[in-house]
């Protein structure tokens, strides 16, 4: 299913939960569209965008989580497809950026927090950095947060960063990919290529 991508050593990957707008973020980053529908889950497979001169994919990977009409053994199915795929190409991939929804993440992390359970978010977060994938949270829809800082703070904690989130500028970057606010993101993204001597790609971001 996720044998389709082009033979590029460096990779951005976009990964996150269903209708937080990833495809949104990868249309404006690409200035291409891809296909998205009004139902979570329509991205079933990765998305990929490369440059053709350049040795550069970028990658928006499926939604997890909960889907509306969509079963749970599917669901799981293309969980263990993005850890598979994450897993293998973790060499190649500059920068994870983790797509959550500004008004909801904390509100859905502390309805999935209990002793057996690790909301799917914090468990992204924490996978990604424990292969060494250097990981920049993009918390969209920032435009309809009204207490932003304290919303970006209390993310923070659930995270395990120590709040508040302004010391976490290439961590944390909070964006609304609808009304192009990006900056933040870009900032965030070229820090961690800066760091990887790829500021060939800024001109990506």
């Amino acid at each position: 299913m996720f044998d389709t991508r082009p033979d590029r050593e460096a990779e951005v990957v976009l990964v996150g939960r269903s209708n937080v707008g990833k495809s949104t973020l990868m249309r404006k980053l690409t200035g291409h569209s891809f296909d998205t529908g009004g139902k979570p889950g329509v991205t079933r497979e990765p998305n990929h965008y490369d440059w053709a001169p350049e040795d550069f994919v970028l990658t928006d990977l499926p939604g997890f989580g909960f889907m509306s009409g969509v079963d749970e053994e599917r669901r799981e199915a293309i969980k263990t497809d993005i850890v598979r795929y994450i897993e293998e190409y973790a060499d190649e991939i500059l920068v994870a950026v983790l797509v959550v929804d500004g008004k909801s993440a904390v509100d859905i992390i502390d309805r999935h927090s209990g002793p057996d359970e690790i909301p799917y978010d914090v468990e992204m977060f924490h996978f990604l950095r424990e292969l060494e994938i250097p990981t920049v949270v993009a918390v969209n829809k920032m435009d309809k947060v009204d207490d932003r800082d304290e919303r970006l703070d209390e993310l923070c904690d659930r995270l395990g960063l120590h709040p508040p989130w302004k010391q976490w500028r290439d961590t944390i970057a909070p964006v609304s990919a609808k009304r192009d606010q990006l900056e933040p993101l870009y900032e965030a993204v070229r820090t961690h290529l800066h760091e990887q001597q790829r500021d060939d790609l800024f001109k990506f971001f």
